[in-house]
């Protein structure tokens, strides 16, 4: 794992976006196609951004999954993962081939199975990732499930999490925000070739301590990633504030 300490949050952005679009327009070179898993949330606002403005990606040879979904959201709710994509991501980039977790299918766990089926087919080249306040990685809050092998599974949501999305202003209050999602597994993520997490802000400060100086456990999810070979974490000033090592 290599870590990356930028200025703030905007520096960070553009460095991470700058990785990813080296990653993604040398795997189009060499393979002729490229998959990518694509994280949400405000931690990703910049490096999307850069990204989607980028003139060296072909983006009709990318094909995108995205992390997690709630159940039962709407994709016109302004929280919905679906529509962040579509707003931010895939309206922009012309060609770009997604496959979309459907939080408002009839059977969650069909469609965890639907959505396994289609990623087998498609090894992830990289995965854009974050950190969540209590340290979860996708919406796996803890203790996360670091043995199960399906691609996808259905989770509850702690309080935690639930109020990390109050915060940001996607919901008005905990009592909206549901209570199970669809989420990528673990050992999915870690699948990916290249793993490049961005993590800015001083509310993620502990989680960052937590997942990257401590052990690795189930009780700090995003801790896995220090097992990856080829994962890159980009942190500013604000959210390395209290590392060992800064």
């Amino acid at each position: 794992m290599k870590i990356k300490v930028c200025r703030d949050k905007a520096e960070l952005g553009k460095s991470a976006a700058d990785e990813a679009i080296s990653v993604i327009s040398n795997t189009i070179e060499e393979d002729g196609k490229v998959h990518i898993i694509v994280a949400t949330g405000q931690s990703q606002f910049e490096l999307l951004q850069h990204l989607t403005e980028s003139a060296r990606i072909d983006w009709s040879k990318v094909v995108m999954f995205h992390l997690d979904e709630y159940i039962g959201l709407p994709i016109t709710h302004k929280a919905s993962f679906r529509k962040y994509l579509q707003e931010r991501l895939v309206d922009k980039t012309p060609g770009l081939q997604h496959h979309f977790i459907d939080g408002q299918a009839n059977s969650p766990k069909e469609e965890c199975a639907r959505l396994g089926k289609i990623i087998a087919d498609f090894p992830i080249d990289l995965a854009l990732v974050g950190i969540g306040e209590n340290g979860h990685l996708a919406f796996n809050d803890p203790p996360a499930d670091f043995k199960t092998r399906d691609p996808f599974i259905v989770v509850e949501l702690d309080n935690a999490c639930k109020m990390q999305q109050v915060r940001e202003g996607w919901f008005a209050g905990i009592e909206e925000v549901p209570g199970k999602a669809i989420t990528m597994s673990i050992h999915q993520i870690m699948a990916s070739k290249k793993i490049i997490c961005a993590v800015p802000g001083n509310h993620k400060a502990q989680a960052v301590k937590d997942c990257l100086d401590g052990m690795i456990s189930a009780m700090h999810p995003a801790s896995i990633l220090q097992e990856h070979r080829h994962c890159s974490v980009y942190l500013d000033l604000d959210s390395a504030s209290r590392l060992s090592n800064k």
